[in-house]
């Protein structure tokens, strides 16, 4: 298993693959170890089996959340399905959320549902630093945002600054920490501060270096020239994103309001047409 989590890091899907198919063979109800073998699949588009794999993690440990909740992530990566989601939030009884992860994907939930208000209101349940370093005002000012509210998303997203500026500081050669304030500053309409925050990002953790989490960091800076307004460059690293393994997928596209300042150009329905035929 350590070698095939190094070899997809390198890049090498196949060989790392075999080596977590054989760990599986080995320890076959290890559900961290089948779990990890999914997103394999899943980081390859192949969805059914990265599915099954799931469902083999769950019976081999049903009270793990982390297999449920990829298990529901991945639907939506799939088939933009998010009944399942829906479904395992359900099962979760109320005293169960470990750090709000729980609160977190009933947000989440509510976002791709375009239940703005409601996860809102969720999101004031949430311990302040929300995941990975994310100050949970960051989510406040992007849910403004989706509800077209510039001045309470201005406000949010000042309140966010500082405390994202304190954990760069803390951690400067962090990826997600520069993805985290490049975000903001795009919120704020500090173009030119944001776009560097996101190069930078992709500098530290380039797909060279890191195929597993390199291209959700491409993604990223994505998504902040698709909200400074540099549809171009947003347009150009999703088509090639939607062709790597790991990347965004159709369904996630089509369904993250992240990317609702590039549905009116025409471009990016002719993105998603392009990669449909494809698929």
């Amino acid at each position: 298993m350590a070698i095939g989590a190094i070899e997809r890091r390198q890049g090498k899907w196949a060989e790392s693959t075999v080596n977590l198919e054989k760990a599986a063979s080995l320890s076959p109800m290890d559900a961290w170890v089948l779990e990890n073998l999914a997103h394999n699949y899943r980081a390859n588009k192949n969805f059914e089996t990265a599915d099954k794999l799931f469902d083999r993690a769950i019976a081999a440990a049903p009270n793990s959340l982390s297999a449920r909740a990829q298990k529901a992530e991945l639907a939506v990566d799939w088939k933009g399905d998010l009944s399942v989601m829906e479904k395992e939030l359900a099962k979760m009884p109320p005293a169960v959320d470990p750090d709000g992860l729980v609160t977190f994907a009933r947000v989440q939930l509510l976002l791709l549902q375009r239940k703005f208000p409601g996860a809102l209101a969720l999101l004031k349940q949430l311990p302040q630093d929300v995941s990975q370093h994310k100050p949970r005002e960051l989510f406040d000012g992007a849910i403004y945002t989706f509800l077209k509210d510039k001045e309470r998303a201005v406000s949010a997203f000042e309140r966010a600054r500082p405390i994202a500026e304190k954990a760069l500081r803390e951690s400067p050669d962090d990826a997600s920490r520069h993805v985290t304030l490049g975000v903001i500053l795009a919120g704020l309409g500090k173009k030119d501060a944001a776009i560097a925050e996101g190069k930078r990002a992709v500098e530290l953790l380039p797909e060279s270096q890191d195929a597993l989490d390199g291209p959700k960091t491409t993604v990223a800076l994505a998504q902040i020239y698709a909200w400074t307004g540099e549809s171009d460059q947003a347009l150009q690293l999703l088509d090639r994103s939607l062709s790597t393994p790991n990347g965004v997928t159709l369904p996630f596209l089509r369904l993250d309001p992240m990317w609702d300042p590039l549905r009116n150009d025409p471009r990016f329905q002719a993105l998603i047409d392009k990669h449909d035929t494809k698929a």
